[in-house]
């Protein structure tokens, strides 16, 4: 993690509250900053609303199960 990278780790979360934060927090990124949200299950809604607002993002699945997903503009 970068120090422009904010960690949001809701992998013990349920729904909605991921979705819900991980909004929350992108509403409050800068442009310079990344933020890292950390997943049990691969976020497929939250891809469409991503896109849908001018984000990129990449996943990750980890070897422990969760997902790791860095979200920028």
């Amino acid at each position: 993690m970068t120090p422009a990278e904010i960690l949001l780790d809701a992998r013990d979360l349920e729904p909605p509250e991921p979705l819900e934060l991980t909004l929350a927090a992108l509403d409050e990124l800068q442009p310079d900053q990344r933020l890292r949200l950390l997943l049990p299950r691969e976020p497929y809604p939250l891809y469409g609303i991503l896109d849908r607002n001018g984000y990129q993002h990449e996943t990750e699945r980890h070897p422990d199960g969760y997902f790791a997903i860095l979200i920028w503009r």
